[in-house]
């Protein structure tokens, strides 16, 4: 079934294998927050999925090819985000250990209001060149440690405005959405994060999203949703294998006025998770990212540790602490998985769906491995979804029509597999083709004239 109204990118996912069509630039797009409040759209009113990777040394660690090669396959794979930092460290070697390989520094001595150019030169390029791939970027600030108490920090009440003014003025004429936040709360520094992001705004005229990214296990909402300035809510659900994005969702999605919630930094895949223990896979990304938009999320976001850091050949032999090289990073399975996420939501209301876990006859338990549904307002569709391939028992009236079409979508692969059309009637129990601790499946049910 074919949305009313595509979405914006669908063309390039839709039903066709991610990469088969040319990507489309996107440097004009002006995304603003749909009418029901919950969503991202473009000027024209048509609904963006927000699919973010994390990739946040992208203007530091890659060089023009390398940064080609890497673009070019995460526009294939249906990403329509790409997260990075603008500064995050202020000498060649960064606090967090990583070395920048970029000769330039952000500041000429250490001073805020004095930009290299050399610098941002990169910083125009890559974030043009995403654009043309048809990619947002998403870009925090600042680190925090460019804020709190720390040898590089650098930033008051002052230069922050300016800093922020300067960044959306030199780039008010692409396609960015802005995080100030750097990766913490706020606390006692909170009016310097908000005359950076008030400085954001006043450069770029209004005409960009300004959000705010907090520390793990937070979301911007617990300090900033009623702020004139914040327009949707970011959430960092944590890195660990009980970060549970429903929970932070549907906390978002309840909050008046109405804002877009997106999960930008869920558990990353290959992310240790104790000693001894394996660490964070491609089914842990799934849940996570399917429970979020379930819960009323508008899109999603992706990392790998690995990525985030692009590991070289330099940093090797690999694997090295269970890290891989970027390269292989970069073909992890759920990044792909992610891709085929946005196809099966973009192929339906998904703008228009509501949490609605009464579409479950079923006990959805609770936590990070919950079962859960949604469906359209009008009762076209219903989706719901279960981690471990437990039978999901549903109310059949969920779904408008005499009859129901049901069909089982596989995460992991994007195949379909039928299962009948039933009047819309009574409780119907549905058990997935397998069952086991990774085998996570989804549930649509699509009105029947």
């Amino acid at each position: 079934m074919k949305t009313r109204k595509q979405s914006v990118g669908l063309a390039r996912i839709g039903t066709t294998q991610p990469g088969d069509v040319p990507a489309r630039s996107v440097k004009n797009l002006k995304l603003r927050v749909g009418a029901n409040g919950h969503h991202l759209v473009d000027r024209e009113g048509k609904p963006f999925f927000y699919l973010g990777d994390t990739c946040w040394l992208l203007f530091q660690r890659l060089n023009h090819e390398e940064l080609e090669e890497y673009l070019r396959d995460r526009a294939a794979k249906g990403f329509t985000v790409m997260q990075a930092y603008v500064v995050r460290g202020l000498d060649k070697q960064h606090p967090d250990g990583n070395s920048s390989l970029l000769g330039a520094t952000p500041f000429l001595d250490r001073d805020p209001v004095r930009p290299n150019e050399e610098f941002f030169k990169n910083v125009d390029y890559v974030v043009n060149r995403a654009n043309e791939l048809g990619l947002v970027m998403g870009l925090v600030t600042a680190k925090s440690w460019h804020v709190t108490e720390h040898p590089e920090k650098m930033f008051d009440e002052s230069n922050a405005h300016a800093f922020g003014k300067f960044l959306g003025q030199r780039y008010r004429n692409n396609a960015v959405l802005w995080f100030p936040g750097g990766d913490s709360a706020p606390g006692k520094y909170d009016a310097v994060w908000v005359a950076m992001a008030r400085g954001l705004k006043d450069g770029c005229g209004g005409s960009q999203l300004v959000c705010y990214h907090g520390q793990g296990r937070t979301s911007s909402s617990m300090w900033f949703h009623r702020a004139d300035w914040l327009d949707f809510n970011s959430i960092q659900s944590g890195h660990v294998l009980t970060a549970d994005s429903y929970a932070f969702v549907s906390n978002d999605y309840a909050l008046t006025p109405p804002k877009p919630t997106v999960d930008m930094e869920p558990a990353y895949e290959n992310h240790p998770t104790g000693a001894g223990q394996p660490p964070i896979d491609s089914h842990k990304v799934r849940t996570q990212a399917y429970l979020a938009m379930l819960a009323g999320a508008a899109g999603h976001g992706y990392g790998a540790l690995d990525l985030f850091y692009f590991y070289k050949d330099p940093d090797g032999p690999f694997p090295k602490n269970g890290f891989q090289h970027w390269r292989a990073a970069m073909a992890y399975e759920g990044s792909r998985q992610m891709g085929l996420l946005r196809r099966l939501f973009e192929q339906r209301h998904w703008y228009e769906m509501v949490p609605d876990q009464s579409v479950l006859a079923s006990e959805p338990a609770s936590g990070p491995f919950r079962l859960a549904a949604a469906r359209a307002q009008d009762r076209s569709v219903a989706i719901a979804y279960t981690p471990a391939g437990e039978p999901l028992k549903i109310s059949m009236n969920a779904v408008n029509g005499p009859q129901v079409k049901a069909q089982w979508y596989d995460p992991r692969t994007g195949e379909w597999k039928a299962v009948g059309q039933y009047p819309r009637e009574g409780i119907r129990e549905f058990a997935p083709p397998s069952r086991g601790a990774k085998d996570d499946w989804v549930l649509v049910l699509d009105s029947v004239p």
